[in-house]
C-alpha cells in the first residue's frame, strides 16, 4: 500500500478527521488507498496553540501522548487539487473550492501548491510501526 508520512500533529489531526485536506508543495498522479504514517519528528511549538490542544483534546490526545514511528490511519486519496489564490485568511482550489476557518488553519494553501483530499479515512485500532520515508512510499499491511 501507498504510504505518506506526516509530521505531528498534522497526521493525527487529518486520520481524526480535524483538517480536511493534506498540503503538499507537490502533486502525484497516484489515486487509490493510502496509508497515514507519522513521522518521528512533532511539532510540539504548534502543538501547544490552544486551537490545536482543543482538536487533540477532544480525541484524548496531547503533545505528550501523540503516536510517533506509526501507521496510524487509512483512507482512498481522490484528487490532488492546484491552490488557485490566498488571501491570508481563505484559499480558493482550482475546482473553484474555497477554503476557511479551521481548514485553512490546518493546511499550507500556498499558491502553487496542492490539497490532497481523501475519503473513507480510518483510523487503525491498533498502529504499525514503521520507519517512514520521504515522498510516496510502501509498505506491507497485515
Amino acid at each position: 500500500m501507498k504510504v505518506l508520512s506526516m509530521i505531528q500533529p498534522w497526521a493525527s489531526l487529518f486520520v481524526l478527521g480535524e483538517a480536511i485536506y493534506e498540503t503538499r508543495s507537490w502533486r502525484t498522479n497516484y489515486r487509490g488507498p493510502l496509508a497515514i504514517h507519522t513521522s518521528k519528528k512533532m511539532d510540539k511549538t504548534f502543538c501547544s496553540h490552544p486551537l490545536i490542544e482543543l482538536l487533540l483534546g477532544k480525541h484524548g490526545y496531547s503533545k505528550d501522548n501523540l503516536p510517533t514511528g506509526m501507521i496510524i490511519g487509512v483512507c482512498n486519496l481522490e484528487n490532488c487539487l492546484k491552490v488557485k489564490e490566498n488571501n491570508g485568511t481563505q484559499a480558493i482550489l482550482e475546482n473553484g473550492q474555497v477554503v476557511t476557518g479551521n481548514t485553512y488553519f490546518l493546511g499550507d494553501f500556498q499558491v502553487g501548491g496542492y490539497a490532497w483530499e481523501v475519503q473513507d479515512m480510518q483510523q487503525l485500532d491498533v498502529f504499525i510501526p514503521a520507519k517512514g520515508k520521504l515522498g510516496l512510499w510502501e509498505h506491507v499491511l497485515e
